[in-house]
């Protein structure tokens, strides 16, 4: 298995056996490679799916409710809400749901999602940085939690839930609202390996930033003048975030919590949201960090986040859904430049773009299956695996240690899940593949359930503006006179 370095927040692979579930998790992988090939969804007419391991999934909710369930004291709130832009899917969504996870959203198409998934109000709860007047009233008229991010965003909270402010924010005031309402604040703890994703760093653009000047203070004065402001929020972590690191947000979200009620005199936040951003191994098939290691460490840190006197809420995304993906593409050409073999597949910067882009940030590793779908033996040769985009950076993986990829196998970009192939790149107007779910039958084989069809060209062409295909050609200015 890999080890966890907390200084980095990365997860270096060892060498050593991987452990029960996840090595069942493997098996349960290749079995669905060689199902998908032999039931003919991936083949020369669809040569990429996306493949989602269901009792995966189903694994990582229980053991994300079990980690926290085992530090909570017992009768405490908690809601695990899965943050939807790491795997914006109906299906995952409605899987979720199933297994007492809610959703965490950032726009009206991810709230339409949930919704879709049939998540309710009361286990949904809205993060963005930009909400509209628009957002901001459906949420509020449904009952959804809010975190306001800034000073500008709470003004327009005032404006529709209180019926003697102003009205000039979309509408009258909503007269009662059951929304949960809390502040997003920044603790500007610092950053980790891969700055793009690191949110507490000093200039972050999220929340409030608790260690600018007079920004504290502002804080606690807004919760004194609002008795309805019962929730605060912060998140940490992310990929190549240590966990101290995110610890130490949560540490300092929970002192702000207990000086504002403090000051106030009374328990007024009862709930703390702590965010997400559990890392995840990407360098073998260990999970690692745990939920559970993570759990034991706040509550090791912040007893008094568990002892029954807050809710709680979590929205970790990634970490639930990651090692469940395998993105499946069909070698189509096999070739060699420069005395390198390269694999030409149709698996590239369409699905993993922030890969394609920053490999260093977000190296994949590769699984090699021949062309029945089964893992491919032989000695490891470095090769480049290429995507099919027209450009020359379009690498799913440079100088990968491999079996041979030839013509007609296939190769299986690892731990895709979440942020790849849900997070469709449009280049050269590829089409989004194909996802299915998949579980082992009662005969030893593979059962598959369609999650999204594979995009056809009709459906390229209409959101290409098919539908208005002359309307710059019959565009004319006005004759002057």
């Amino acid at each position: 298995m890999g080890s966890y370095n907390d200084t980095t927040g990365d997860v270096v692979d060892n060498g050593f056996e991987v452990p029960g579930d996840d090595a069942a998790r493997v098996v349960r992988r290749d079995d669905a490679v060689r199902a998908a090939v032999e039931q003919g969804l991936l083949g020369p007419a669809d040569p990429i799916v996306g493949l989602l391991d269901v009792t995966g999934i189903r694994q990582s909710a229980a053991a994300l409710r079990a980690a926290f369930d085992a530090v909570t004291a017992p009768g405490t709130p908690v809601l695990h809400a899965f943050a939807v832009k790491a795997t914006p899917l109906v299906p995952v969504l409605a899987l979720l749901r199933e297994e007492g996870i809610g959703a965490e959203v950032a726009s009206p198409g991810e709230l339409a999602l949930a919704r879709a998934a049939g998540l309710r109000p009361e286990m949904t709860v809205l993060d963005s940085p930009a909400k509209t007047p628009a957002e901001l009233r459906e949420a509020l008229a449904l009952g959804i939690a809010v975190n306001a991010d800034n000073p500008q965003e709470l003004d327009r909270i005032d404006g529709l839930i209180l019926p003697h402010s102003p009205k000039g924010v979309g509408g009258a005031p909503i007269a009662t609202s059951r929304s949960p309402l809390g502040i997003r604040v920044n603790p500007q703890v610092g950053g980790g390996s891969i700055e793009a994703t690191s949110t507490a760093t000093a200039t972050s653009k999220f929340g409030v930033a608790l260690r600018d000047e007079g920004a504290r203070e502002w804080v606690v004065r807004a919760y004194q003048d609002r008795p309805w402001l019962t929730r605060l929020h912060a998140h940490t972590g992310s990929q190549g975030i240590p966990l101290s690191l995110m610890t130490q947000g949560v540490a300092e979200t929970y002192a702000l919590a207990e000086e504002i009620n403090r000051r106030i005199g009374r328990r007024q936040i009862d709930t703390l949201d702590i965010g997400g951003g559990l890392p995840v191994n990407f360098a073998s098939d260990a999970t690692a960090p745990t939920y559970a290691q993570y759990a034991r460490l706040l509550s090791e840190a912040v007893p008094g986040l568990f002892d029954g006197r807050y809710g709680l809420v979590t929205e970790f995304g990634r970490s639930l859904l990651a090692k469940h993906g395998t993105i499946v593409a069909r070698v189509e050409y096999a070739k060699s430049a420069g005395g390198r073999p390269v694999a030409v597949t149709h698996a590239g910067v369409q699905v993993a773009t922030r890969t394609v882009y920053v490999p260093g940030s977000w190296p994949l590793r590769i699984a090699a299956y021949d062309g029945k779908g089964r893992p491919k033996e032989g000695p490891a040769v470095v090769q480049d695996v290429a995507g099919p985009a027209c450009f020359s950076g379009d690498l799913l993986a440079e100088a990968s240690a491999l079996p041979l990829l030839e013509q007609g196998d296939y190769a299986a970009a690892l731990d895709t899940g979440a942020y790849y192939f849900a997070h469709h790149y449009a280049y050269n107007s590829l089409a989004r593949p194909g996802v299915y779910g998949f579980v082992p039958d009662d005969a030893g084989g593979v059962a598959f359930a369609t999650v999204r069809e594979t995009q056809s060209l009709d459906e390229i062409v209409a959101e290409s503006g098919g539908a208005h295909a002359t309307s710059l050609t019959t565009l004319r200015a006005p004759k002057r006179r």
